[in-house]
């Protein structure tokens, strides 16, 4: 036999069939496997690390923007600032004693109040109290008995202070305490007041109350900053008086005594706007019409001193005049 034919011969049975597999293929094949298997598991793995961390970035985002707040800086600047660092805005002693000065810009505040309602119900009385911490014999708003002469009726008028355009209580005042804000409110600053009761003397129709003792509301105001358009917290051996809530109308809200009438007595507005509103049925009227009307006046106004409280005569009452017991108050301890 030739050596060619030995050599087929010998080696023939080394030829596999495709069909067959040896031992080192299915070895490769069983590792090819797992190495697969173990790489999708790893990429899926990969692919959930991916959405689970894009989740959370959404979280984050959705979160970090619920975590902010948009505000307005006193420039008017919208800015976006952290929820957890917002704080509770209270205007300190500059502040108000800035804006108390400067008062509400483009207003001309104006009082009407219309005696042929009045029925001493107090009610104002007792709101102007309340608001300004006052003692029941303290007053910045009172209501008197008045009669023109034997032969006349008498009648209940409502005396605020008349917060003059030509008010002598403010050129007298010698530390400024005093003064007239551009939207027509006189207010006293109990941060300069000193207690010479100059402006007292001065003033002809008695508005202004001097505190001889510590006011009712002394340890429960001790921690307030003082609000000069409130005024409060008072203070001993200071001047107080009508302010025609000015705090109220920097809010947009009428007068304490103006809200707490039942009976119609007071309108107040802006003369700016020819318009006041009635603090008992809301109704606004035109100013110089009801003045025209019902023969709108002001309280001594021969003294030049250009109150900004007018009245409406008490004609036409609605309500008989009842005089009530007089009140005795004694301080409690």
């Amino acid at each position: 036999m030739p050596d060619s034919e030995v050599f087929k011969i010998k080696f023939m049975p080394l030829k596999k069939k495709k069909s067959e597999k040896t031992k080192i293929d299915v070895i490769l094949e069983s590792s090819r496997r797992d190495f697969l298997k173990k790489v999708g598991i790893v990429g899926a793995a990969s692919v959930a690390a991916g959405a689970a961390v894009y989740s959370g970035y959404r979280f984050e985002k959705a979160k970090n923007n619920e975590d902010t707040i948009k505000v307005l800086t006193e420039d008017n600047k919208l800015v976006e600032i952290p929820r957890d660092q917002v704080k509770d805005y209270k205007p300190g002693l500059k502040v108000y004693q800035t804006r108390g000065r400067e008062g509400i810009k483009g207003k001309k505040w104006v009082m009407v109040i219309d005696l042929s309602r009045c029925r001493n119900a107090r009610k104002c009385v007792n709101a102007c109290q309340d608001a300004h911490h006052l003692r029941p014999y303290e007053y910045h708003i009172n209501t008197l008995v008045m009669q023109e002469s034997a032969n006349t009726p008498e009648y209940f008028m409502p005396k605020p202070c008349q917060h003059c355009d030509n008010p002598p209580c403010v050129s007298v005042c010698p530390v400024d305490a005093t003064f007239k804000r551009q939207d027509g409110i006189v207010l006293i600053d109990n941060e300069r007041c000193i207690g010479c009761r100059f402006c007292m003397a001065a003033c002809p129709y008695s508005a202004r109350m001097f505190h001889w003792q510590e006011p009712s509301a002394t340890e429960a105001d001790k921690d307030k900053e003082y609000n000069v358009e409130l005024n409060v917290p008072q203070k001993k051996g200071t001047i107080s008086k009508c302010l025609f809530s000015a705090d109220r109308l920097r809010e947009g809200l009428l007068p304490y005594c103006v809200s707490a009438c039942p009976n119609g007595v007071f309108y107040f507005g802006d003369e700016n706007e020819n318009a006041v509103t009635n603090g008992t049925t809301k109704e606004t009227v035109d100013l110089k019409e009801l003045l025209k009307k019902n023969g709108g006046y002001r309280l001594m106004a021969e003294l030049g001193t250009k109150p900004r409280v007018y009245y409406l005569p008490p004609k036409n009452r609605l309500f008989e005049f009842k005089k009530g017991p007089e009140t005795e108050y004694k301080e409690t301890t």
